[in-house]
């Protein structure tokens, strides 16, 4: 189900909350109903409605909760413009076109690495195509809560190693841009939950990422942790936001200890760095 994209909110006079990231840590207490003319590459927008309101988004319908709360993302090579539709519960339709604004996605080229690493024989590939489908799914689900409401916290304090967007060209071949971020921290450093949530993925030993866990936020909001050396919660097991998950390693395939946290708003990867009450430690 994953839908790309945005935010919109409406003028004149629609009763609306927009959270446009890094406003403040409590996406609740941000009312305004101005409309955004732009959206970051990235980026994640908290809308709130009249109750009873539809919202499509880029021609789909957009999840819209009991109290008019949506969410939307702009995954990373989006270029809009998003058309974007209200329709108030009085059958009045609004409609807006949102900008996205660009981002720079450096591009590091790297030569010399072994073959099998760059493309591992087909017995490992199978294998990790079977566990990055098993990762996708979970992401489909689509909670009525919403435990993104009360903002995110960093899950564990450290240096930036690696930012979401950027990208790697190995040998002359180009791999996925970087899913998320990673922090740069020693093994066995605690992970604490960003935001309450459910638990709907926990493995110790996925061949890419080693110890993975995903955390489902509502309305299709997720967080995922990965090169863990050790998992503290299980599927299915509540978690309130601050709430230790996990110990940072460096399982999986990697090269030295850090955690990586990724994002997604169901398959939109979105950038953990823009999240609200977020801000470089």
């Amino acid at each position: 189900m994953p839908r790309n994209w945005l935010s919109p909110a409406s003028s004149g006079g629609l009763a609306l909350l927009i959270f446009l990231l890094l406003c403040g840590p409590a996406l609740a207490g941000a009312v305004s109903t101005d409309l955004p003319g732009t959206l970051s590459q990235g980026g994640l927008v908290v809308v709130r409605l009249k109750p009873g309101s539809r919202l499509d988004v880029a021609g789909k319908s957009v999840h819209v909760g009991d109290d008019g709360v949506a969410v939307f993302g702009a995954g990373r090579d989006e270029h809009g413009p998003l058309a974007v539709a209200i329709v108030e519960p009085d059958g009045q339709r609004r409609d807006t076109l949102i900008a996205i604004a660009p981002r720079d996605w450096p591009i590091e080229y790297v030569n010399g690495v072994p073959p099998a690493t760059v493309n591992p024989p087909p017995a490992l590939a199978a294998r990790i195509e079977r566990e990055q489908a098993a990762v996708t799914a979970v992401r489909n689900r689509d909670d009525d809560r919403e435990d993104f409401l009360s903002g995110f916290i960093w899950p564990v304090q450290g240096r930036i190693s690696g930012r979401f967007g950027n990208q790697r060209v190995y040998n002359g071949d180009p791999k996925a841009p970087h899913s998320g971020m990673d922090i740069a921290v020693p093994q066995g450093t605690p992970v604490r939950a960003p935001a309450a949530g459910i638990v709907t993925f926990a493995q110790p030993d996925l061949y890419l990422t080693g110890g993975t866990i995903v955390v489902d936020h509502g309305f299709g909001l997720s967080s995922n942790f990965l090169h863990l050396s050790k998992l503290e919660v299980t599927v299915g097991q509540r978690i309130s936001r601050g709430q230790i998950i996990a110990l940072s390693g460096m399982t999986g395939r990697v090269t030295g200890p850090h955690l990586h946290w990724g994002f997604n708003w169901f398959g939109v990867r979105l950038d953990p760095l823009l999240l609200p009450g977020i801000a470089s430690p």
